[in-house]
């Protein structure tokens, strides 16, 4: 299973989207990573610690009664993959954020989930996911926005 979209995140030639640089956009990013409870949306409580090189981390994140491990894998101002690993009672959905500039000052994300092929009992229920998938993502890049205008990326 693969559900991919794409995000503005700031055009040059529209005065009323605010800019945003790739930097900062980079340091909301390591923000959804290191600390997702931050967000709106985001888990009741998440433990980081370092993964085996410096780009990578790896977390212990808590939803309620639901626990789960992940590894995460940075390329600085590019892209994070999100790996989870197998636990019990959800198909591990993997994750990739990249950033990506067709143009200069235009940034776009590009958000990649993908799992193991559905059972024929959770087809059904695919189109809420990815509903849920984008509204989750389209709140984050809200809360970067409302982060920078405040001064805190």
């Amino acid at each position: 299973m693969r559900f991919e979209h794409l995000l503005q995140v700031t055009d040059p030639g529209n005065p009323h989207m605010p800019p945003m640089s790739r930097s900062e956009l980079w340091r909301g990013l390591l923000l959804r990573v290191e600390s997702p409870d931050r967000f709106p949306l985001g888990p009741d409580r998440c433990h980081v610690r370092p993964g085996a090189s410096v780009d990578e981390r790896e977390r212990s994140i808590h939803y309620g009664a639901l626990h789960f491990e992940d590894v995460v894998k940075l390329e600085p101002e590019h892209r994070v993959v999100f790996k989870p690993e197998p636990h019990e009672g959800a198909v591990p959905v993997g994750l990739a954020i990249t950033i990506e500039e067709p143009a200069p000052g235009g940034l776009f994300l590009r958000f990649i989930y993908e799992a193991p092929p559905l059972s024929p009992e959770e087809k059904p229920l695919q189109g809420y996911r990815e509903q849920a998938w984008l509204e989750n993502d389209r709140e984050m890049l809200r809360t970067l926005r409302e982060w920078q205008h405040e001064g805190r990326l």
